[in-house]
Protein backbone atom coordinates (compact mmCIF):
# COMPACT_ATOMS: atom_id res chain seq x y z
CA UNK A 1 0.00 0.00 0.00
CA UNK A 2 1.52 3.29 -1.01
CA UNK A 3 0.94 6.98 -0.86
CA UNK A 4 -0.09 8.54 -4.12
CA UNK A 5 -0.01 12.13 -5.23
CA UNK A 6 -3.47 12.95 -6.49
CA UNK A 7 -4.16 15.61 -9.06
CA UNK A 8 -7.56 16.62 -7.66
CA UNK A 9 -6.47 19.25 -5.16
CA UNK A 10 -9.04 21.71 -3.82
CA UNK A 11 -7.44 24.62 -5.72
CA UNK A 12 -7.35 22.82 -9.04
CA UNK A 13 -10.31 22.94 -11.45
CA UNK A 14 -9.93 20.63 -14.40
CA UNK A 15 -13.25 21.17 -16.10
CA UNK A 16 -14.91 24.04 -17.88
CA UNK A 17 -18.68 24.39 -17.85
CA UNK A 18 -18.44 26.10 -21.21
CA UNK A 19 -16.99 22.97 -22.74
CA UNK A 20 -19.87 20.94 -21.33
CA UNK A 21 -22.83 22.91 -22.68
CA UNK A 22 -22.92 20.57 -25.66
CA UNK A 23 -23.82 17.78 -23.20
CA UNK A 24 -27.08 19.37 -22.06
CA UNK A 25 -29.31 17.19 -24.27
CA UNK A 26 -31.23 14.49 -22.50
CA UNK A 27 -30.06 10.93 -23.01
CA UNK A 28 -31.80 8.53 -25.31
CA UNK A 29 -33.78 5.86 -23.51
CA UNK A 30 -32.22 3.12 -25.63
CA UNK A 31 -28.61 2.08 -25.96
CA UNK A 32 -27.56 3.39 -22.57
CA UNK A 33 -24.20 2.21 -21.28
CA UNK A 34 -22.55 2.64 -17.90
CA UNK A 35 -19.18 4.32 -18.37
CA UNK A 36 -17.94 5.01 -14.85
CA UNK A 37 -18.99 4.62 -11.22
CA UNK A 38 -17.63 6.82 -8.44
CA UNK A 39 -18.49 5.72 -4.93
CA UNK A 40 -17.73 7.11 -1.50
CA UNK A 41 -18.47 4.92 1.50
CA UNK A 42 -18.19 5.17 5.25
CA UNK A 43 -15.94 2.64 6.99
CA UNK A 44 -17.43 -0.32 8.85
CA UNK A 45 -18.23 -0.72 12.54
CA UNK A 46 -15.40 0.50 14.77
CA UNK A 47 -14.42 0.74 18.42
CA UNK A 48 -14.97 4.07 20.26
CA UNK A 49 -12.83 7.00 19.17
CA UNK A 50 -12.22 7.94 22.79
CA UNK A 51 -13.52 7.41 26.30
CA UNK A 52 -14.81 9.91 28.84
CA UNK A 53 -13.54 10.66 32.37
CA UNK A 54 -16.05 8.39 34.16
CA UNK A 55 -15.97 5.67 31.52
CA UNK A 56 -15.79 2.25 33.20
CA UNK A 57 -14.07 0.88 30.09
CA UNK A 58 -10.60 2.03 29.10
CA UNK A 59 -8.86 1.77 25.75
CA UNK A 60 -7.20 -1.48 26.80
CA UNK A 61 -10.66 -3.06 27.11
CA UNK A 62 -11.14 -2.81 23.34
CA UNK A 63 -9.31 -5.18 20.98
CA UNK A 64 -6.75 -3.11 19.04
CA UNK A 65 -7.71 0.03 21.02
CA UNK A 66 -9.72 3.10 20.02
CA UNK A 67 -10.95 3.91 16.52
CA UNK A 68 -10.27 0.50 15.00
CA UNK A 69 -12.34 -1.58 12.59
CA UNK A 70 -14.08 -4.50 14.30
CA UNK A 71 -14.91 -7.98 13.06
CA UNK A 72 -18.48 -6.79 12.52
CA UNK A 73 -17.09 -3.91 10.45
CA UNK A 74 -14.95 -6.24 8.36
CA UNK A 75 -17.95 -8.48 7.68
CA UNK A 76 -20.10 -5.51 6.64
CA UNK A 77 -17.43 -4.20 4.29
CA UNK A 78 -17.04 -7.64 2.75
CA UNK A 79 -20.81 -7.64 2.17
CA UNK A 80 -20.46 -4.26 0.43
CA UNK A 81 -17.84 -5.80 -1.86
CA UNK A 82 -20.22 -8.65 -2.70
CA UNK A 83 -22.94 -6.11 -3.46
CA UNK A 84 -20.61 -4.14 -5.75
CA UNK A 85 -19.79 -7.37 -7.57
CA UNK A 86 -23.51 -8.01 -8.13
CA UNK A 87 -24.31 -4.42 -9.07
CA UNK A 88 -21.49 -4.16 -11.58
CA UNK A 89 -21.33 -7.79 -12.72
CA UNK A 90 -21.79 -6.81 -16.39
CA UNK A 91 -19.63 -3.71 -16.09
CA UNK A 92 -16.45 -4.65 -14.25
CA UNK A 93 -14.18 -7.46 -15.35
CA UNK A 94 -14.57 -10.49 -13.12
CA UNK A 95 -10.83 -10.60 -12.54
CA UNK A 96 -8.95 -7.65 -11.13
CA UNK A 97 -7.50 -5.26 -13.73
CA UNK A 98 -5.55 -2.36 -12.33
CA UNK A 99 -6.51 0.04 -15.15
CA UNK A 100 -10.22 -0.38 -14.31
CA UNK A 101 -10.05 0.48 -10.60
CA UNK A 102 -8.76 3.19 -8.31
CA UNK A 103 -9.34 2.85 -4.56
CA UNK A 104 -8.47 5.77 -2.28
CA UNK A 105 -8.59 5.88 1.52
CA UNK A 106 -8.05 8.41 4.25
CA UNK A 107 -5.01 7.71 6.41
CA UNK A 108 -6.84 5.87 9.18
CA UNK A 109 -6.56 2.19 10.00
CA UNK A 110 -10.33 1.69 9.88
CA UNK A 111 -10.77 3.20 6.40
CA UNK A 112 -7.76 1.43 4.92
CA UNK A 113 -8.94 -1.90 6.33
CA UNK A 114 -12.48 -1.19 5.09
CA UNK A 115 -11.16 -0.78 1.56
CA UNK A 116 -9.18 -4.00 1.79
CA UNK A 117 -12.18 -5.97 3.10
CA UNK A 118 -14.37 -4.57 0.30
CA UNK A 119 -11.80 -5.46 -2.34
CA UNK A 120 -11.44 -8.98 -0.94
CA UNK A 121 -15.07 -9.65 -1.88
CA UNK A 122 -15.09 -7.61 -5.08
CA UNK A 123 -12.03 -9.28 -6.61
CA UNK A 124 -11.28 -12.78 -5.30
CA UNK A 125 -8.42 -14.20 -7.39
CA UNK A 126 -9.38 -16.36 -10.31
CA UNK A 127 -7.45 -18.43 -12.81
CA UNK A 128 -3.77 -17.56 -12.91
CA UNK A 129 -4.33 -14.84 -10.27
CA UNK A 130 -4.64 -17.56 -7.61
CA UNK A 131 -1.30 -17.56 -5.84
CA UNK A 132 -2.34 -19.86 -2.99
CA UNK A 133 -5.25 -22.30 -3.45
CA UNK A 134 -5.94 -22.18 0.29
CA UNK A 135 -6.28 -18.38 0.38
CA UNK A 136 -8.76 -16.98 -2.16
CA UNK A 137 -7.52 -13.43 -1.68
CA UNK A 138 -5.10 -11.26 -3.56
CA UNK A 139 -3.36 -7.98 -2.68
CA UNK A 140 -4.90 -4.99 -4.46
CA UNK A 141 -3.52 -1.46 -4.03
CA UNK A 142 -5.33 1.12 -1.92
CA UNK A 143 -3.95 4.62 -2.32
CA UNK A 144 -3.74 6.56 0.93
CA UNK A 145 -4.22 10.31 1.19
CA UNK A 146 -1.83 11.78 3.80
CA UNK A 147 -3.59 13.60 6.63
CA UNK A 148 -1.90 16.91 5.85
CA UNK A 149 -3.68 17.14 2.47
CA UNK A 150 -6.74 15.00 3.04
CA UNK A 151 -9.59 16.11 0.75
CA UNK A 152 -11.86 13.18 1.65
CA UNK A 153 -12.36 13.64 5.40
CA UNK A 154 -14.03 16.98 6.20
CA UNK A 155 -14.08 19.23 8.09
CA UNK A 156 -10.74 20.03 6.45
CA UNK A 157 -8.16 21.64 8.73
CA UNK A 158 -6.29 24.81 7.91
CA UNK A 159 -9.25 26.82 6.64
CA UNK A 160 -9.48 30.01 8.71
CA UNK A 161 -12.70 31.19 7.05
CA UNK A 162 -14.46 27.92 7.83
CA UNK A 163 -13.28 28.00 11.45
CA UNK A 164 -14.69 31.50 11.80
CA UNK A 165 -18.05 30.41 10.36
CA UNK A 166 -18.13 27.40 12.66
CA UNK A 167 -17.54 29.59 15.71
CA UNK A 168 -20.36 31.84 14.52
CA UNK A 169 -22.57 28.77 14.04
CA UNK A 170 -22.07 27.69 17.66
CA UNK A 171 -23.09 31.17 18.83
CA UNK A 172 -25.97 31.71 16.39
CA UNK A 173 -29.51 31.93 17.74
CA UNK A 174 -30.78 29.37 15.24
CA UNK A 175 -28.27 26.80 16.48
CA UNK A 176 -28.79 27.57 20.17
CA UNK A 177 -32.52 26.98 19.78
CA UNK A 178 -31.81 23.49 18.45
CA UNK A 179 -29.88 22.41 21.56
CA UNK A 180 -31.47 20.52 24.48
CA UNK A 181 -32.16 22.47 27.66
CA UNK A 182 -29.31 23.06 30.10
CA UNK A 183 -30.72 20.54 32.56
CA UNK A 184 -29.79 17.75 30.16
CA UNK A 185 -26.21 18.99 29.78
CA UNK A 186 -25.78 19.37 33.55
CA UNK A 187 -27.01 15.81 34.12
CA UNK A 188 -24.74 14.49 31.39
CA UNK A 189 -21.77 16.35 32.87
CA UNK A 190 -22.39 14.79 36.27
CA UNK A 191 -22.58 11.29 34.82
CA UNK A 192 -19.66 11.48 32.39
CA UNK A 193 -17.17 13.79 34.11
CA UNK A 194 -17.13 16.10 31.07
CA UNK A 195 -17.92 19.74 31.77
CA UNK A 196 -21.08 21.42 30.50
CA UNK A 197 -19.31 23.86 28.18
CA UNK A 198 -17.42 21.02 26.48
CA UNK A 199 -20.57 18.98 25.92
CA UNK A 200 -22.57 21.93 24.62
CA UNK A 201 -19.87 23.09 22.19
CA UNK A 202 -20.67 20.51 19.50
CA UNK A 203 -17.85 21.71 17.26
CA UNK A 204 -15.36 19.74 19.38
CA UNK A 205 -17.20 16.45 18.74
CA UNK A 206 -17.27 15.38 22.40
CA UNK A 207 -21.04 14.83 22.54
CA UNK A 208 -20.87 12.95 19.25
CA UNK A 209 -18.03 10.74 20.48
CA UNK A 210 -19.87 10.09 23.74
CA UNK A 211 -22.88 8.81 21.83
CA UNK A 212 -20.83 6.59 19.50
CA UNK A 213 -18.90 5.24 22.50
CA UNK A 214 -22.12 4.18 24.21
CA UNK A 215 -23.46 2.67 20.98
CA UNK A 216 -20.24 0.70 20.56
CA UNK A 217 -20.81 -0.77 24.01
CA UNK A 218 -24.34 -1.81 23.04
CA UNK A 219 -23.28 -3.35 19.72
CA UNK A 220 -20.46 -5.32 21.34
CA UNK A 221 -22.36 -6.32 24.51
CA UNK A 222 -20.33 -4.27 26.99
CA UNK A 223 -22.27 -3.39 30.17
CA UNK A 224 -23.61 0.15 30.15
CA UNK A 225 -23.35 2.56 33.07
CA UNK A 226 -26.58 2.62 35.09
CA UNK A 227 -27.35 6.21 34.09
CA UNK A 228 -27.66 5.34 30.39
CA UNK A 229 -31.40 5.31 29.68
CA UNK A 230 -33.31 5.22 26.41
CA UNK A 231 -34.17 8.88 26.90
CA UNK A 232 -30.51 9.85 27.24
CA UNK A 233 -29.52 7.77 24.21
CA UNK A 234 -32.32 9.35 22.15
CA UNK A 235 -31.17 12.84 23.13
CA UNK A 236 -27.54 12.01 22.35
CA UNK A 237 -28.64 10.58 19.00
CA UNK A 238 -30.26 13.93 18.19
CA UNK A 239 -27.05 15.70 19.21
CA UNK A 240 -25.09 13.41 16.93
CA UNK A 241 -27.32 14.35 13.98
CA UNK A 242 -27.15 18.01 14.97
CA UNK A 243 -23.33 17.91 15.11
CA UNK A 244 -23.11 16.75 11.50
CA UNK A 245 -25.64 19.34 10.40
CA UNK A 246 -23.75 22.06 12.25
CA UNK A 247 -20.50 21.06 10.51
CA UNK A 248 -21.93 21.67 7.05
CA UNK A 249 -25.27 23.46 7.34
CA UNK A 250 -27.71 25.37 9.59
CA UNK A 251 -25.74 28.62 9.36
CA UNK A 252 -24.12 30.00 6.15
CA UNK A 253 -24.64 26.63 4.49
CA UNK A 254 -23.67 27.77 0.99
CA UNK A 255 -20.31 29.12 2.10
CA UNK A 256 -19.63 26.03 4.18
CA UNK A 257 -20.40 23.92 1.12
CA UNK A 258 -17.79 25.78 -0.92
CA UNK A 259 -15.17 25.18 1.75
CA UNK A 260 -16.06 21.57 2.65
CA UNK A 261 -18.52 19.38 0.71
CA UNK A 262 -17.90 21.28 -2.52
CA UNK A 263 -14.33 20.00 -2.51
CA UNK A 264 -15.63 16.42 -2.60
CA UNK A 265 -18.20 17.28 -5.27
CA UNK A 266 -15.45 18.81 -7.38
CA UNK A 267 -13.27 15.72 -6.98
CA UNK A 268 -16.11 13.43 -8.08
CA UNK A 269 -17.01 15.69 -11.00
CA UNK A 270 -13.41 15.60 -12.16
CA UNK A 271 -13.54 11.78 -12.01
CA UNK A 272 -16.68 11.75 -14.17
CA UNK A 273 -15.26 14.12 -16.75
CA UNK A 274 -12.03 12.12 -16.92
CA UNK A 275 -14.17 9.09 -17.78
CA UNK A 276 -15.48 10.84 -20.91
CA UNK A 277 -11.98 11.09 -22.40
CA UNK A 278 -11.18 8.98 -25.42
CA UNK A 279 -9.37 5.81 -24.44
CA UNK A 280 -10.37 5.99 -20.77
CA UNK A 281 -10.20 2.57 -19.14
CA UNK A 282 -11.03 3.44 -15.54
CA UNK A 283 -14.45 2.16 -14.57
CA UNK A 284 -14.59 2.34 -10.78
CA UNK A 285 -13.24 5.03 -8.46
CA UNK A 286 -13.87 4.39 -4.76
CA UNK A 287 -13.22 6.58 -1.73
CA UNK A 288 -13.10 4.99 1.72
CA UNK A 289 -14.06 7.73 4.15
CA UNK A 290 -16.13 8.75 7.18
CA UNK A 291 -19.64 9.85 8.16
CA UNK A 292 -18.78 13.58 7.81
CA UNK A 293 -17.55 12.86 4.27
CA UNK A 294 -20.97 11.59 3.22
CA UNK A 295 -22.79 14.28 5.18
CA UNK A 296 -20.64 17.00 3.61
CA UNK A 297 -21.18 15.92 0.03
CA UNK A 298 -24.92 15.36 0.48
CA UNK A 299 -25.32 18.66 2.31
CA UNK A 300 -23.48 20.46 -0.49
CA UNK A 301 -25.74 18.78 -3.07
CA UNK A 302 -28.82 19.68 -0.98
CA UNK A 303 -29.89 16.03 -0.66
CA UNK A 304 -28.95 15.34 2.98
CA UNK A 305 -31.54 13.51 5.10
CA UNK A 306 -30.42 15.03 8.40
CA UNK A 307 -29.39 11.64 9.81
CA UNK A 308 -25.78 10.54 10.36
CA UNK A 309 -24.81 8.13 7.55
CA UNK A 310 -24.46 4.68 9.15
CA UNK A 311 -21.43 2.41 8.99
CA UNK A 312 -20.69 1.08 5.48
CA UNK A 313 -23.26 3.39 3.87
CA UNK A 314 -22.33 4.20 0.28
CA UNK A 315 -23.06 7.11 -2.05
CA UNK A 316 -23.04 6.13 -5.74
CA UNK A 317 -22.45 8.51 -8.64
CA UNK A 318 -22.79 6.75 -11.99
CA UNK A 319 -22.03 8.09 -15.46
CA UNK A 320 -23.98 6.76 -18.44
CA UNK A 321 -23.68 7.37 -22.17
CA UNK A 322 -26.59 6.89 -24.58
CA UNK A 323 -26.56 5.81 -28.22
CA UNK A 324 -26.27 9.45 -29.31
CA UNK A 325 -23.14 9.96 -27.25
CA UNK A 326 -24.80 12.07 -24.57
CA UNK A 327 -23.72 11.63 -20.92
CA UNK A 328 -25.98 11.56 -17.88
CA UNK A 329 -25.33 11.26 -14.14
CA UNK A 330 -27.36 9.21 -11.67
CA UNK A 331 -26.91 9.10 -7.88
CA UNK A 332 -27.98 6.54 -5.30
CA UNK A 333 -27.52 6.09 -1.56
CA UNK A 334 -27.20 2.69 0.11
CA UNK A 335 -27.77 2.91 3.85
CA UNK A 336 -29.87 -0.22 4.32
CA UNK A 337 -28.72 -3.65 3.15
CA UNK A 338 -32.28 -5.00 3.18
CA UNK A 339 -33.40 -2.90 0.22
CA UNK A 340 -32.14 -1.38 -3.01
CA UNK A 341 -30.22 1.90 -2.77
CA UNK A 342 -32.35 5.04 -2.69
CA UNK A 343 -32.26 7.10 -5.91
CA UNK A 344 -31.11 10.67 -5.23
CA UNK A 345 -32.35 13.69 -7.16
CA UNK A 346 -30.13 16.74 -7.52
CA UNK A 347 -32.44 19.76 -7.09
CA UNK A 348 -33.03 21.39 -10.45
CA UNK A 349 -32.57 18.22 -12.50
CA UNK A 350 -34.09 14.83 -13.20
CA UNK A 351 -32.73 11.65 -11.64
CA UNK A 352 -30.84 11.00 -14.90
CA UNK A 353 -29.17 14.39 -15.06
CA UNK A 354 -27.24 15.46 -18.18
CA UNK A 355 -23.57 15.82 -17.25
CA UNK A 356 -23.43 19.42 -18.43
CA UNK A 357 -26.50 20.30 -16.39
CA UNK A 358 -25.03 18.49 -13.38
CA UNK A 359 -21.82 20.53 -13.73
CA UNK A 360 -23.82 23.76 -14.04
CA UNK A 361 -25.91 23.04 -10.95
CA UNK A 362 -22.92 22.22 -8.72
CA UNK A 363 -20.74 25.08 -10.00
CA UNK A 364 -21.89 27.54 -7.26
CA UNK A 365 -20.35 25.31 -4.56
CA UNK A 366 -17.04 24.77 -6.35
CA UNK A 367 -14.13 27.18 -5.99
CA UNK A 368 -11.03 27.46 -8.18
CA UNK A 369 -8.68 28.39 -5.35
CA UNK A 370 -9.63 26.74 -2.07
CA UNK A 371 -6.70 28.20 -0.14
CA UNK A 372 -7.66 31.71 -1.21
CA UNK A 373 -11.32 31.09 -0.29
CA UNK A 374 -10.20 29.93 3.16
CA UNK A 375 -8.57 33.23 4.00
CA UNK A 376 -10.68 35.48 6.17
Amino acid sequence: MGVTKLACKPKTLVFSCLSLFSLFLLQSVTGRELKCAVIIFRHGDRTPLEGFPNDPHKESDWPQGYGQLTKIGIQAQYELGLYLRRRYAKFLSFEYKREENFFVSTDYDRTIMSSLATLAALYPPTGNQIWNPHILWQPIPVHVVPLYRDFIHPPFPGCARYEKIQNETMESSIFQKMLPDMKFFHSLAKYTGLDVATLKYLKNGKALNLYTSLMCKIIHNYPLPSWVTKEILDELNKLSDLTHEAFFGIYKKNEKSKLQGGVLVKTILNDLIAATASGNKRKLVAYSAHSPSLAAIQMALDIYSGKVPPYTSCHFVELYQDSKGQYTVEMFFRNDTSRKPYPLHLPGCTHSCPLGRFAELVSPIIVDDWEKACKE
